[in-house]
């Protein structure tokens, strides 16, 4: 009984549903630039994939939320059934003058493993799987493009199983959920999964450049 409450915990704690949240209002975004393109895409937990993705050089914003289901304005408790469909997600607004749909791509492969179905780590569920939204052929193009270089690069070992279909709706999530590892770095789960993974893409993006 006590190795499962052990076991019970340790997966609490290293998952990303059930966490314990704050209310304190993530920052305002800069929307200033006009010429702005946008990616939807899903990498498992979007507390990590923002963190990450908000460092990067010609991004101008980003925004955790919900895509790819069947439920209008879902809520985060809804999504995590797993019973409305969504993925969660993160909005990239992006200055395609700076950084392209490709180059987004190519952080998008080395965030998550897009190799395992409904599932990264101990995060586990439809609500977690590995998608692409495009929104316009070029986007589609590209994505089925940089997925087989990816794949074939045997940058992670296996099949990649991640989708690419049309972007339809974007909910974005609670307020709590924005800026999320900024404002808890000191979280569980975010000292435990997202503080490495963003330590280590911090280290190697920055080295190619690509960092704010």
């Amino acid at each position: 009984m006590k190795k499962f409450f052990l076991f019970l915990m340790s997966f609490i704690l290293l998952s990303c549903n059930g966490q314990e949240t704050k209310t304190q209002p993530n920052k305002p975004k800069k929307m200033e630039n006009k010429n702005l393109e946008y990616a939807t895409i899903a990498g498992g937990c979007f507390w990590c994939v923002e963190a990450c993705f908000d460092m990067m050089k010609g991004v101008e914003s980003v925004t955790s939320g919900y895509s790819g289901g069947h439920k209008e304005n879902p809520t985060y408790e809804e999504v995590c059934t797993g019973e409305t469909g969504h993925a969660e997600v993160v909005q990239i607004a992006f200055d395609p003058k700076v950084i392209s749909f490709s180059q987004i791509l190519e952080a998008f492969w080395f965030l998550h493993d897009p190799t395992t179905l409904n599932r990264q780590g101990n995060d586990i569920g439809t609500q977690y799987r590995s998608a692409i939204f495009f929104h316009s052929e070029k986007q589609k193009e590209e994505a089925i493009v940089s997925m087989e270089k990816s794949e074939k690069s045997g940058q992670w070992n296996g099949k990649y199983v991640t989708e690419i279909v049309p972007f339809e709706k974007f909910w974005s999530a609670e307020t709590y959920h924005q800026d999320y590892f900024e404002i808890n770095p000191n979280q569980p789960y975010c000292s435990a999964v997202v503080g490495p993974k963003v330590a280590k893409f911090k280290k190697h993006f920055g080295e190619l450049g690509l960092l704010k």
